[in-house]
């Protein structure tokens, strides 16, 4: 019988094996279903030439800096083991050297080989995230633009030098690891001990060894020579100092330093060299003694006694050539040298008539405020409440009537989280996987009741956008994989919209688009199962055949995996284009080194009050260049994504684009229907913005005194204590001077630590338009005192006719507040006209939104306040502001596409996913003053009155159908108060009916 005591060890040995096996299985099993998955991924949407390029890149730099790093330690550690002494000095031995030197001598080659093997599998992960790097350098295009310093083209920068300085920072790593290897062998073998370094350690057995260290450091130097080297043109993007780039000092001290360390090296390097004929430590040790001290003292002390005493005295005079090419070079590097500044002597006088010039501009001024009515969208639009908006909603143009008509929008997505589902995985993967429609409202009207006039929504959609399909698979709340497709014939299982049924049913759908990865077989249901963790999808029956697994859908996302090398647009808005959903993202090439041009902050300097940088630019991100170089668009229902090249000149897009060919599609090919919702990136806008704060001067004194700098102002709305910046708006604007008003994307700047508006800013927005992309300034005159935002946001909630407007909303036991919307500014009238729209949200209810109830105007120190954006100008233009805004009259101001309950589903007030709208036609009597008490500035109609009949009509069946409307509005008010919404619903669509029957027999 068999000792058991003699049977574990290989029991034992056996189970260790196994777990080996097995945890090197299972590494592969997650590495390999990682690149297969991806790679299905890129075919899926056809860029699989950025895959294929990135692994190939990545594969060969692992293996070519892997092997030389792994080659070089072991030809470095074997070299000095086979220069060991063959007789052992006992004398010199210690008790660890013995153990050390036995343990080597019997496991050598085998302690070589794993150690090269890590450091091997060290150098090439560290240049696997180099890929990028080289494939722009490979790839490189000329900016014919030259540094004033070296000559040399800005691509040398851009592109080789960052290249470059990791090659050479890689070999000097390898070297280092190499001798630092070869050093201990030859402590451990006994080639080297500490008297080794002099005469009476230098023996004819130990002489190998010396040379190796001796030409292995000497090989160090020359490549840290060349390290040293390039750092003369790291001097153009340092930041140190008064601004990035090179100074005086730099040019006439650090470049020339650079140039004689890197001799001082070369020459310590050759004296390494001759050591290895003549082994005598001394003579490298003082050579490096020296080349060290010589450093310090050439790096440190004296380039700042230059600055402290030369150029610090007589700062202005020694950097001004200095800041003339920082100056330059910032604003090619930021597209703010084609900016033009105008100046402006805007008037704050009021006349009536003052406005005439700009009847044009009149009618699109924008009323309904994005960042307000999200809430106002989602009770009125939402239809279930699994479905979500955007807080902040998005503005986009349509061409209705023949006109271009600014337009706020958003998409009605799905949100899991608030589905009043189990959260099974059935449910979460393969039911509820899309939302449903774009929902789209004037940006200039507003129904009589202060909702705003939609012109698409509704499930199914209907309005004046052209059919399209209205599903939407990939969006910005869609975070999840689901699993999609099923079988022809199959039961569809994906929850698509109300039936409009009294069982409070949804009908089914099934995907049919051509994105996704097909998941039919085997092989790729287990390598999405061991990607994402979850073996339902090798268990569950709703995986079959003709299933695909959508994952990757936020837009934002989805183009960053194609084009890893664009910086995005924090903000995709979304469009229907040629029958198609889809959300269109402006995408950026940018580098922080870009020659001599300042350096900035990017999520800073994108984030407001409305944006708080951008979720996929890592925190500290800087840039000192930046073009819009490509507009990206992704399809909302079959994740399509195609790249559009914008700027075609740019030398970052002509690199990536060779890079990956075939990846870009030509601007030439952007169809017109696209190109009409195309406009100036808002993220881009913001950076020139910042920057042209401090460089809209070429004067280099002005730039050094600082003395005009202009600064973005807090938005005195939702800035807060936080002091967020106010956004910039996109605005239909007539610009002083011109003829016709043009989109654009506006700004405003006030001086330092100032309040007074000193600036505005426009980039024109119209991509159809030859003038797109002009950057135009008003340079206000210095002896004007024009209110700022702050000032003017400040003089109107303490206007006498606003307050009292707004007393009913703001007093103590209301159930009402108003809400104050953004603060637009506009050159109209020959001055700066500030709007502003006030709305009111009921509080007491989880279903109350915001209504559009006042707009307020000012203008120099006059401030008006009307039902509408007309009477408010009147008010300020003593009367007459002398053109029209084109709003209808309240009676006629039901149009368009109207609030949509769940066509299933009664009102219930348990259901906030299901809120009624309130009356289209009047505001509630308990939230305005009475018409019988009119308020200066006012016009319009009070609250709970039917509006006169036009033209004074006395007819009495108009009269009676008009009372019966009133007497149905009380009742709606009523029942709205006591909580019946069914009752309150149907007295609504009662007076609507009423009004409509007055209409019809007035017109009769």
């Amino acid at each position: 019988m068999s000792d058991p005591t003699t049977a574990r060890p290989p029991r034992l040995r056996a189970l260790k094996i196994s777990l080996g096996v097995f945890a090197v299985l299972a590494v592969a099993a997650i590495i390999s279903s990682r690149i297969l998955t991806d790679l299905w991924w890129f075919q899926s949407v056809d860029f699989s030439v950025v895959f294929s390029t990135l692994l190939v890149t990545q594969g060969l730099l692992f293996l070519v800096f892997g092997s030389l790093m792994g080659v070089a330690f072991y030809v470095s550690t074997a070299l000095a083991y086979r220069l060991r002494p063959k007789v052992r000095r006992a004398n010199l031995d210690t008790a660890f050297l013995i153990k050390g030197r036995d343990a080597l001598d019997a496991k050598s080659k085998v302690l070589g080989l794993g150690l090269a093997a890590f450091f091997a599998l060290f150098g090439g992960l560290s240049a696997l995230g180099q890929a990028p790097v080289f494939l722009a350098a490979w790839n490189a295009k000329s900016f014919g633009q030259r540094d004033p310093y070296y000559g040399l083209d800005a691509s040398f920068y851009v592109f080789h030098l960052p290249w470059w300085r990791f090659v050479l920072g890689f070999f000097l790593a390898s070297l280092v690891i190499a001798t630092i290897g070869a050093l201990v062998v030859h402590f451990t073998t006994g080639a080297f001990t500490v008297k080794a370094f002099s005469n009476a350690g230098n023996t004819k057995k130990t002489i190998g060894a010396h040379r190796q260290m001796s030409v292995l450091l000497g090989i160090s130097l020359i490549v840290f020579a060349g390290y040293t080297f390039l750092g003369r043109y790291q001097l153009l993007t340092s930041s140190g100092g008064l601004f990035t780039g090179v100074k005086y000092t730099d040019h006439t001290v650090r470049m020339p330093i650079q140039l004689v360390l890197t001799g001082i090296v070369v020459v310590v390097a050759l004296v390494c060299f001759y050591n290895a004929w003549r082994p005598k430590w001394s003579l490298p040790g003082v050579a490096l003694t020296l080349m060290l001290v010589s450093s310090l003292l050439l790096t440190g002390p004296y380039p700042w006694i230059v600055q402290s005493f030369e150029v610090k005295p007589n700062e202005p005079d020694k950097e001004r050539p200095y800041i003339g090419a920082h100056l330059d070079a910032t604003r090619k590097a930021f597209g703010i040298d084609r900016v033009e500044i105008t100046d402006y002597e805007a008037t704050q006088e009021v006349a009536a008539g003052q406005l005439r010039a700009d009847a044009e501009a009149l009618p699109a001024i924008r009323l309904i405020d994005p960042a307000v009515v999200g809430r106002t969208f989602e009770q009125l639009q939402q239809v279930r409440g699994y479905y979500r908006f955007a807080a902040t909603l998005d503005v986009d143009r349509y061409v209705i009537d023949g006109k271009p008509t600014d337009a706020v929008v958003a998409m009605r997505e799905l949100d899991f989280a608030k589905a009043n589902a189990d959260v099974t995985w059935n449910n979460q993967r393969t039911v509820y996987t899309h939302g449903y429609g774009l929902v789209a409202a004037y940006g200039n009207q507003r129904q009589s009741n202060g909702e705003p006039v939609f012109f698409s929504g509704g499930i199914p959609t209907e309005g004046l956008l052209d059919e399209h399909e209205a599903r939407i698979y990939f969006g910005e709340r869609s975070a999840d994989w689901v699993v999609v497709g099923s079988p022809e014939g199959a039961e569809p299982v994906e929850l698509d919209t109300p039936t409009g049924g009294d069982d409070r049913t949804e009908a089914r759908y099934t995907y049919r688009g051509q994105g996704g990865v097909p998941i039919g077989n085997l092989l790729k249901r287990a390598a999405f199962a061991i990607r994402f963790g979850d073996i339902n999808l090798l268990l569950s029956s709703r995986v079959n055949e003709e299933s695909k697994l959508l994952h990757n859908r936020v837009p934002l996302e989805r183009v960053q995996e194609v084009a890893p090398w664009l910086t995005l647009d924090s903000d995709p808005y979304p469009s229907v284009v040629d029958g198609k959903l889809v959300w269109i993202i402006d995408a950026f090439t940018t580098t922080d080194q870009f020659p001599n041009s300042a350096a900035i902050d990017y999520n800073q300097a994108i984030s407001d009050s409305r944006t708080r940088g951008n979720l996929l630019t890592e925190p500290g991100s800087r840039v000192n260049y930046i073009r819009n170089s490509v507009k990206a668009v992704v399809d909302a229902y079959d994740g399509t994504v195609k790249l559009y090249a914008w700027d075609e000149e740019d030398p970052i897009l002509k690199t990536w684009s060779d890079a990956f060919p075939g990846t870009i599609t030509p601007k030439a090919e952007i169809p017109a229907s696209l190109l009409s919702h195309l406009r100036y990136p808002a993220d881009l806008f913001k950076v020139q913005r910042e920057v042209l704060g401090r460089y809209h001067t070429t004067s280099s004194d002005t730039w050094y005194q600082q003395s005009d700098i202009w600064e973005v102002p807090n938005d005195p709305v939702r800035g807060g204590q936080n002091k967020q910046k106010e956004p910039p708006y996109f605005l239909t604007i007539r610009w002083p001077g011109d003829e016709k008003p043009h989109y654009a994307n506006t700004s405003i700047f006030v001086p330092r630590e100032r309040e007074n508006l000193s600036v505005y800013m426009s980039a024109n927005a119209d991509a159809t338009s030859p003038d797109y992309g002009r950057l135009r300034v008003l340079k206000l005159s210095d002896k004007q005192q024009i209110p700022g935002p702050g000032q003017a946001y400040n003089a109107i909630r303490t206007d006498e006719s606003v307050a009292e407007r707004l007393l009913p909303f703001n007093r103590e036991g209301s159930d009402t507040e108003a809400v104050f919307g953004n603060l637009l500014t506009l050159p109209l009238g020959g001055g700066l006209l500030y709007v502003q729209p006030i709305y009111t949200v009921t509080k007491s209810t989880s279903g109350g939104y915001p209504a559009l109830r006042f707009v307020v105007v000012r203008f120099g120190e006059n401030v008006g306040i009307g039902d509408t954006l007309q009477a408010a100008l009147d008010a300020v233009f003593k009367g007459d502001a002398g053109a029209k805004t084109g709003e209808r009259p309240p009676a006629e101001q039901a149009g368009g596409v109207q609030p949509v309950p769940a066509p299933s589903e009664p009102a219930d007030p348990a259901d906030p996913g299901v809120v009624s709208p309130t009356p289209p036609e009047t505001p509630s009597s308990s939230d305005n003053p009475s018409p019988a008490d009119p308020v200066p500035g006012s016009t319009g109609t009070g609250s709970g009155q039917v509006p006169p009949v036009p033209g004074g009509s006395s007819d009495p069946e108009v009269r009676a159908l008009l009372n019966d409307a009133q007497s149905l509005f009380e009742q709606a008010d009523k029942s709205l108060r006591e909580g019946d919404l069914a009752a309150y619903q149907q007295h609504i669509r009662s007076a609507k009916a009423k009004i409509e029957q007055a209409v019809t027999a007035m017109d009769g």
